[in-house]
């Protein structure tokens, strides 16, 4: 098995390698999906999310993203309560699902804050999709239609370019179009299937 920790500033294009990878035959466990599920209703993520951030992060009994994401994007301390939330339970299942794939298979582990969370050193490689700044901004705002100064703090919430990019082993470059970042991924995953 080959474990590969891929990761990449927020809207770098992450899911585009992921998809394209999965598409190749990779096992593909992203993290951010993972998230989502341990915050379902009934989970005890979201039990814990409501405890400590109160009832007006929830409608209709689920998590409500934006109003949760204002909170811990413009403080620092409640992000970090948040991640002591999921981050565990997001790598129990995480554990779980590559427990599943087959010796031989090629897992990929999409983890957006693989830098920040000190995971470098946990697989046999590391793969950086990487974009200018100015790019990535233009891209997040529009993806998520944020302001400039809402964009900028979401960059700044996670690992810098530089400290990214000092863990990659391989680096894909996302400035571009999906059409000049796939054949990027077909080489990478030619690469590791024939050793």
């Amino acid at each position: 098995m080959l474990r590969v920790g891929l990761t990449g500033g927020i809207a770098s294009g992450k899911t585009s390698v992921a998809q394209q990878l999965a598409a190749l035959g990779a096992v593909v466990i992203d993290a951010d999906v993972l998230a989502r599920d341990v915050v379902e209703p009934g989970t005890p993520g979201l039990a814990a999310v409501r405890e400590r951030f109160g009832e007006d992060v929830l409608t209709g009994g689920e998590l409500d993203r934006a109003r949760l994401g204002a909170i811990v994007f413009a403080d620092p301390g409640a992000r970090r309560d948040l991640e002591q939330i999921v981050h565990p339970a997001v790598r129990a299942r995480a554990a779980e699902l590559e427990r599943q794939a087959a010796p031989d298979a090629v897992v990929v582990h999409v983890i957006p804050l693989l830098v920040e969370t000190g995971q470098a050193q946990d697989f046999d490689t590391l793969v950086v999709v990487d974009l200018e700044p100015a790019t990535q901004l233009e891209r997040l705002r529009n993806r998520n239609r944020l302001t400039a100064a809402e964009a900028r703090s979401r960059m700044a919430a996670q690992a810098s370019r530089e400290e990214r990019l000092a863990v990659a082993e391989y680096v894909l470059d996302n400035n571009g179009t999906l059409a000049d970042l796939i054949p990027q991924v077909s080489r990478l995953w030619r690469q590791w299937r024939t050793g």
